[in-house]
Protein backbone atom coordinates (compact mmCIF):
# COMPACT_ATOMS: atom_id res chain seq x y z
CA UNK A 1 0.00 0.00 0.00
CA UNK A 2 1.43 3.38 -0.65
CA UNK A 3 2.86 5.62 2.03
CA UNK A 4 1.46 9.15 0.41
CA UNK A 5 -1.89 8.88 2.23
CA UNK A 6 -3.23 11.04 5.02
CA UNK A 7 -1.83 9.95 8.47
CA UNK A 8 -3.62 11.71 11.16
CA UNK A 9 -0.62 12.45 13.69
CA UNK A 10 0.94 14.61 10.94
CA UNK A 11 -2.45 16.44 10.62
CA UNK A 12 -2.87 17.11 14.40
CA UNK A 13 0.71 18.34 14.34
CA UNK A 14 0.23 20.73 11.85
CA UNK A 15 -2.93 22.16 13.47
CA UNK A 16 -1.24 22.42 16.67
CA UNK A 17 1.73 24.58 14.68
CA UNK A 18 -1.25 26.65 13.06
CA UNK A 19 -3.57 27.62 15.82
CA UNK A 20 -1.15 26.40 19.09
CA UNK A 21 -3.55 28.88 21.54
CA UNK A 22 -6.74 27.85 20.30
CA UNK A 23 -8.78 25.11 22.51
CA UNK A 24 -8.05 21.70 21.62
CA UNK A 25 -10.32 19.68 24.45
CA UNK A 26 -12.32 20.85 27.39
CA UNK A 27 -13.69 18.70 30.20
CA UNK A 28 -15.50 20.91 32.99
CA UNK A 29 -12.53 23.52 34.53
CA UNK A 30 -9.50 21.49 32.31
CA UNK A 31 -8.93 22.90 29.20
CA UNK A 32 -6.17 22.07 26.85
CA UNK A 33 -4.86 24.00 24.08
CA UNK A 34 -3.76 22.79 20.79
CA UNK A 35 -0.03 23.15 21.98
CA UNK A 36 -1.16 21.64 25.31
CA UNK A 37 -2.52 18.63 23.33
CA UNK A 38 0.41 17.90 20.99
CA UNK A 39 3.24 18.67 23.66
CA UNK A 40 1.11 15.88 25.97
CA UNK A 41 0.51 13.42 23.29
CA UNK A 42 4.66 13.22 22.81
CA UNK A 43 5.22 12.51 26.43
CA UNK A 44 2.52 9.53 25.63
CA UNK A 45 4.08 8.86 22.76
CA UNK A 46 7.93 8.53 23.68
CA UNK A 47 6.45 6.13 26.90
CA UNK A 48 4.25 3.96 24.33
CA UNK A 49 8.08 3.50 22.45
CA UNK A 50 10.07 3.28 25.92
CA UNK A 51 7.75 0.06 26.27
CA UNK A 52 9.87 -3.29 26.00
CA UNK A 53 9.82 -5.07 23.00
CA UNK A 54 7.52 -1.79 21.68
CA UNK A 55 7.17 -2.18 17.95
CA UNK A 56 5.19 -0.60 14.60
CA UNK A 57 1.92 -1.21 14.66
CA UNK A 58 1.46 -2.09 18.13
CA UNK A 59 -2.04 -2.34 20.06
CA UNK A 60 -2.75 0.26 22.61
CA UNK A 61 -6.47 -0.11 23.82
CA UNK A 62 -8.29 2.96 25.56
CA UNK A 63 -10.41 1.34 28.52
CA UNK A 64 -11.68 5.16 29.87
CA UNK A 65 -14.49 6.91 29.71
CA UNK A 66 -14.57 10.25 27.75
CA UNK A 67 -12.10 12.79 29.17
CA UNK A 68 -8.65 14.46 27.66
CA UNK A 69 -6.63 11.32 28.46
CA UNK A 70 -8.73 9.27 25.98
CA UNK A 71 -8.14 11.21 22.47
CA UNK A 72 -4.31 12.08 24.19
CA UNK A 73 -3.60 8.74 23.89
CA UNK A 74 -5.10 8.07 20.69
CA UNK A 75 -2.98 10.69 19.24
CA UNK A 76 -0.09 9.59 21.12
CA UNK A 77 -0.64 6.42 19.54
CA UNK A 78 -0.73 7.87 16.22
CA UNK A 79 2.43 9.35 16.86
CA UNK A 80 4.26 6.18 17.59
CA UNK A 81 2.66 4.41 14.33
CA UNK A 82 0.76 2.07 16.69
CA UNK A 83 -2.93 1.48 16.81
CA UNK A 84 -5.76 1.81 18.73
CA UNK A 85 -8.63 -0.24 19.87
CA UNK A 86 -11.69 0.88 21.52
CA UNK A 87 -12.52 -0.46 24.78
CA UNK A 88 -16.11 -0.17 26.16
CA UNK A 89 -16.09 0.50 29.93
CA UNK A 90 -19.24 -1.70 30.63
CA UNK A 91 -17.49 -4.84 29.36
CA UNK A 92 -16.64 -8.20 31.89
CA UNK A 93 -13.64 -9.90 32.34
CA UNK A 94 -14.42 -12.33 29.71
CA UNK A 95 -15.03 -9.72 27.43
CA UNK A 96 -12.25 -7.47 28.02
CA UNK A 97 -9.57 -10.68 27.75
CA UNK A 98 -11.41 -11.64 24.75
CA UNK A 99 -10.80 -8.17 22.82
CA UNK A 100 -7.64 -7.86 24.56
CA UNK A 101 -6.12 -11.32 22.75
CA UNK A 102 -8.46 -10.97 19.63
CA UNK A 103 -6.52 -7.82 18.92
CA UNK A 104 -3.02 -8.46 19.71
CA UNK A 105 -2.99 -5.97 22.49
CA UNK A 106 0.35 -4.63 24.68
CA UNK A 107 -0.79 -1.42 26.25
CA UNK A 108 -4.03 -0.50 27.89
CA UNK A 109 -4.62 2.86 29.00
CA UNK A 110 -6.87 2.56 31.75
CA UNK A 111 -8.97 4.82 34.40
CA UNK A 112 -8.30 4.25 37.76
CA UNK A 113 -12.08 3.35 38.49
CA UNK A 114 -11.43 0.16 36.49
CA UNK A 115 -7.83 -0.87 38.23
CA UNK A 116 -10.35 -3.64 40.14
CA UNK A 117 -11.59 -5.48 36.77
CA UNK A 118 -8.17 -4.81 34.96
CA UNK A 119 -6.00 -6.87 38.32
CA UNK A 120 -8.94 -9.56 37.84
CA UNK A 121 -7.68 -10.17 33.87
CA UNK A 122 -3.82 -9.46 34.52
CA UNK A 123 -3.09 -12.44 34.32
CA UNK A 124 -5.02 -13.65 31.64
CA UNK A 125 -3.50 -11.72 29.46
CA UNK A 126 0.21 -11.94 29.18
CA UNK A 127 0.51 -10.34 26.00
CA UNK A 128 -0.31 -6.95 28.16
CA UNK A 129 2.82 -5.57 29.35
CA UNK A 130 2.80 -1.91 29.75
CA UNK A 131 -0.24 -0.46 31.72
CA UNK A 132 -0.81 3.38 32.26
CA UNK A 133 -3.26 4.29 35.08
CA UNK A 134 -5.19 7.60 34.33
CA UNK A 135 -5.94 9.02 37.66
CA UNK A 136 -9.57 9.69 38.48
CA UNK A 137 -9.86 9.81 42.35
CA UNK A 138 -10.94 6.43 42.90
CA UNK A 139 -8.06 4.35 43.31
CA UNK A 140 -4.62 4.43 44.01
CA UNK A 141 -1.80 3.46 41.13
CA UNK A 142 -1.71 -0.55 41.30
CA UNK A 143 2.18 -1.70 41.81
CA UNK A 144 1.78 -3.24 38.30
CA UNK A 145 1.27 0.19 36.46
CA UNK A 146 2.50 3.40 35.57
CA UNK A 147 0.83 6.57 36.27
CA UNK A 148 -0.22 7.91 33.17
CA UNK A 149 0.54 11.96 33.80
CA UNK A 150 3.72 11.44 34.55
CA UNK A 151 4.06 10.54 30.82
CA UNK A 152 1.95 12.98 29.57
CA UNK A 153 3.79 16.01 31.90
CA UNK A 154 7.18 15.39 30.39
CA UNK A 155 6.16 15.76 27.26
CA UNK A 156 8.06 18.66 25.24
CA UNK A 157 6.95 20.38 21.51
CA UNK A 158 9.93 17.89 19.87
CA UNK A 159 8.15 16.11 17.94
CA UNK A 160 8.01 12.10 18.13
CA UNK A 161 7.63 9.04 16.40
CA UNK A 162 9.40 5.64 15.91
CA UNK A 163 11.80 4.34 14.01
CA UNK A 164 9.47 2.89 11.73
CA UNK A 165 8.13 6.41 10.63
CA UNK A 166 4.19 6.79 9.83
CA UNK A 167 2.30 6.07 7.38
CA UNK A 168 -1.66 6.89 5.83
CA UNK A 169 -2.10 2.66 6.11
CA UNK A 170 -1.21 2.19 9.68
CA UNK A 171 -4.62 1.52 11.49
CA UNK A 172 -7.30 2.21 14.08
CA UNK A 173 -8.67 -0.95 15.00
CA UNK A 174 -12.95 -0.55 15.91
CA UNK A 175 -14.38 -3.36 18.05
CA UNK A 176 -18.71 -3.23 18.42
CA UNK A 177 -20.01 -5.45 20.66
CA UNK A 178 -23.96 -6.66 20.72
CA UNK A 179 -26.39 -9.44 20.42
CA UNK A 180 -23.86 -11.76 17.79
CA UNK A 181 -22.00 -12.60 20.38
CA UNK A 182 -18.09 -11.25 21.46
CA UNK A 183 -16.75 -7.96 20.26
CA UNK A 184 -16.15 -8.09 16.44
CA UNK A 185 -13.34 -5.61 15.31
CA UNK A 186 -12.55 -3.64 12.09
CA UNK A 187 -9.53 -2.46 10.58
CA UNK A 188 -9.54 0.85 9.21
CA UNK A 189 -6.44 2.78 7.31
CA UNK A 190 -6.08 6.05 9.18
CA UNK A 191 -5.89 7.14 4.89
CA UNK A 192 -9.56 5.43 4.31
CA UNK A 193 -11.05 6.95 7.46
CA UNK A 194 -9.41 10.28 6.49
CA UNK A 195 -11.29 9.84 3.41
CA UNK A 196 -14.39 9.58 4.70
CA UNK A 197 -14.44 12.29 7.21
CA UNK A 198 -13.23 14.82 4.42
CA UNK A 199 -16.21 13.24 1.86
CA UNK A 200 -19.02 15.60 3.09
CA UNK A 201 -16.73 18.70 2.79
CA UNK A 202 -17.44 21.08 -0.15
CA UNK A 203 -14.21 21.47 -1.17
CA UNK A 204 -12.04 17.75 -0.86
CA UNK A 205 -8.79 17.09 0.16
CA UNK A 206 -6.00 16.06 -1.96
CA UNK A 207 -5.93 12.51 -2.38
CA UNK A 208 -2.29 12.64 -1.04
CA UNK A 209 -1.22 14.41 2.43
CA UNK A 210 -0.70 17.59 1.88
CA UNK A 211 -0.65 19.09 5.35
CA UNK A 212 -0.24 23.36 3.41
CA UNK A 213 -3.49 22.73 2.27
CA UNK A 214 -5.34 21.39 5.16
CA UNK A 215 -3.80 24.35 7.31
CA UNK A 216 -4.70 27.10 5.07
CA UNK A 217 -7.95 26.51 5.57
CA UNK A 218 -7.59 27.15 9.58
CA UNK A 219 -7.37 30.16 11.18
CA UNK A 220 -9.11 29.45 14.42
CA UNK A 221 -10.48 26.41 16.50
CA UNK A 222 -14.08 24.80 15.23
CA UNK A 223 -17.22 24.59 16.28
CA UNK A 224 -17.61 23.34 20.24
CA UNK A 225 -18.75 19.77 19.76
CA UNK A 226 -19.93 17.41 22.78
CA UNK A 227 -19.11 13.61 22.26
Amino acid sequence: MSDTGWNLADLWEAMAAQIPDELAQQQGPRQHSWADFDRRANGVASALLAADGATEQDKVAQYLYNSPEYLESVYASFKAGMAVVNTNYRYASDELVYLWDNADVTTVVFHGSFTEQCAAVLERVPRVTNWLWVDDGSEPCPAWATPYEDAAAHGTSKRVEGPWGRSGSHLLLLYTGGTTGMPKGVMWRQDDLFGVLDANNRKRMPPEQDLNAATQRVTTAGPRNMP
